[in-house]
């Protein structure tokens, strides 16, 4: 649980300089990122929250220019979300501070343990049911 809270802790320094960005609204915001434009309904579903609760996160979302949202032709109750190009780039800067620690971090590990590291984050995000990021290993450099 020791690593858990370290990179808890990364997590929440990489944000904080986000601003006024909570960690639910950066995980909506990342989920967008990962998987693309969603429907208000499967949103709430990936994010593990009921759809008042996601309508209410992406209210604040679109107040700050980070989503838009659009009615479906086909089904005017239901409502497609998407990242703006500020809420792009804010994933991309917090990911990028996020990339920076974890290098750090990872620099103070022997070479041989780097495999091992990250065999057991891929293990972890596939049992979460995470969507594959970019090679890992090539994001931090070795």
């Amino acid at each position: 649980m020791t690593a858990s809270r370290v990179l808890v802790a990364v997590a929440a320094r990489s944000l904080a300089a986000a601003g006024d960005v909570t960690l639910p609204q950066y995980r909506a915001l990342v989920v967008l990122a990962t998987r693309g434009p969603q429907r208000g309904i499967d949103l709430a579903e990936a994010l593990g929250v009921n759809p008042s609760s996601a309508t209410r996160l992406l209210d604040r979302l679109s107040r700050g220019g980070l989503i838009r949202r659009t009615r479906l032709r086909a089904d005017r109750r239901a409502v497609r979300v998407a990242l703006s190009p500020t809420g792009r780039q804010l994933v991309a800067e917090v990911t990028q501070r996020r990339r920076r620690e974890v290098e750090q971090l990872m620099r103070a590990l022997p070479a041989e343990q780097h495999q091992l590291v990250v065999t057991a984050l891929h293990a972890i995000a596939d049992a979460a049911g995470e969507a594959p990021e970019r090679d890992l290993a090539v994001g931090l450099g070795w």
